[in-house]
């Protein structure tokens, strides 16, 4: 049985209770090394994260054990929860929900995420036209089209919009900031959520 453990946009008071009980139990844990640094695992009982085509392979020989395959975030919003399920199907994959960083990011500017429009950049060119005919909108970010990328379309659009970028999410070293579209400064980002809303 695989089961896939949201552990939340990173700091361990925002995990879900019972995920140190899963982990104790599991013969074999997955992840990235960031994410295994998290908790207190012993070292024959990781293993960190391989290509999907290697983890795939890797599941498969473990079919009969107890692994957990972690997932920041939450595994099913833009997580490997749905490559696990589209390999394994539901009835050999369990899915444990965690807090997702489009959700903290929501939460920690004070919007609602009531009707929001949520995507992602991550390996793949959005839609913008798409995207920015919503009030408001979600995303999690790669290094190829991140927050100037973003706000660069906005203003090709000429929209007026508040943007706001929250980079290190839950981590002593977050930083959110909000930036009209013309204002984003052009650097690099790491590890961000942006939130584009009406001005």
């Amino acid at each position: 049985m695989i089961t896939v453990l949201g552990i939340g946009p990173g700091s361990p008071e925002l995990r879900l209770q019972g995920t140190e009980n899963l982990l104790q139990q599991a013969t074999l844990v997955i992840g990235s090394k960031r994410q295994l640094a998290g908790f207190d695992i012993p070292a024959e009982k990781q293993l960190v994260l391989p290509k999907l085509a290697l983890l795939k392979k890797v599941l498969v020989e473990q079919y009969d054990q107890k692994v957990v395959l972690l997932s920041s975030g939450d595994p099913l919003l833009y997580g490997i929860g749905s490559w696990t399920l589209r390999q394994f199907g539901p009835d050999d994959v369990t899915i444990i929900p965690g807090i997702s960083s489009i959700q903290y990011m929501f939460h920690q500017v004070g919007l609602a995420m009531n009707d929001a429009y949520f995507t992602s950049s991550h390996g793949r060119i959005p839609d913008f036209d798409f995207l920015l005919a919503h009030k408001t909108i979600g995303m999690v970010t790669d290094e190829v089209i991140g927050p100037y990328q973003i706000a660069q379309e906005v203003v090709h659009r000429h929209q007026k919009r508040a943007i706001y970028i929250g980079e290190q999410l839950s981590y002593p070293e977050e930083c959110i900031s909000q930036f009209q579209p013309e204002a984003v400064p052009d650097k690099k980002y790491k590890m961000n959520v942006v939130i584009i809303t009406n001005a």
